[in-house]
């Protein structure tokens, strides 16, 4: 009489784990035909029916039913080898990115490849292997913006429909600032995009180190500009301005 096998019982998350293993496109498929095969043998076959239907042999069946019967999910990964300790492995990419946080050294705006391998002591071929794999470019630069306006979307979605669907008639007016001394100190740091990829960004927000004031007015149609310049930067001064500027277009 054949021996039965390790009877393997599922929990709701551990089956929904294994499903999503098997789904994914981009698990390896070493640790895709262990799901499959725990998923099997969660059905109440044998190691012996499990083999036929995924194709595999029946000891490495009963290998990872037994695996993952001791370890649950933990017993799918791969056990540590034996032999010299990975040089640079995940402690290497750690410390790789914990530096892209520090500020790079004295003369360097931003680091690079050669530098960050000169002060983690490693060769240019490490680092640049962890910096493609985490998809970090060190020259790229993006900007964001973080409003701390609770009503930030509603406002942000009713300027945005007044460009998709203008009134009859609309009148748009577009205004902007800008100091005149633009020596500008913006904060910048390594900012993970929608698509993962790690990118360096700069704020939109910024300290301005300047004296004048510069407020603009364009009129599209036509090309022409009105400016003004203030020695301060005020909710009055703005104002102003913009009762300059509509003055101006309709006593046109």
């Amino acid at each position: 009489m054949p021996r039965k096998a390790i009877e393997i019982t599922l929990t709701t998350e551990q089956k929904q784990q294994l499903e999503k293993i098997v789904r994914s496109h981009s698990t390896e498929r070493r640790l895709v035909e262990r799901a499959q095969i725990i998923l099997e043998c969660a059905t109440g076959k044998q190691n012996q029916e499990v083999s036929a239907t995924l194709a595999c042999s029946i000891p490495r069946v009963s290998k990872w039913r037994r695996r993952f019967r001791e370890k649950g999910l933990a017993g799918l990964d791969d056990e540590p080898r034996p032999g010299k300790p990975e040089t640079y492995g995940k402690a290497f990419r750690d410390r790789l990115l914990a530096k892209l946080e520090e500020r790079p050294p004295e003369g360097l705006a931003r680091w690079d490849c050669p530098t960050l391998a000169e002060v983690l002591n490693a060769s240019h071929h490490a680092v640049w292997r962890v910096l493609k794999k985490e998809g970090v470019y060190l020259h790229r630069s993006r900007s964001w913006c973080v409003s701390t306006d609770p009503e930030f979307t509603e406002k942000a979605a009713n300027i945005i429909g007044l460009y998709l669907n203008p009134p009859l008639n609309a009148l748009v007016i577009s205004v902007d600032e800008k100091p005149s001394i633009q020596i500008l100190e913006r904060a910048t740091g390594f900012v993970e995009t929608r698509d993962k990829t790690i990118v360096t960004a700069c704020k939109s927000t910024y300290k301005r180190h300047g004296t004048l004031n510069l407020f603009a007015a364009l009129n599209v149609a036509t090309g022409q500009i009105k400016a003004q310049t203030t020695a301060t930067k005020t909710r009055e001064d703005f104002q102003g301005f913009m009762d300059l500027v509509m003055a101006q277009q309709f006593s046109i």
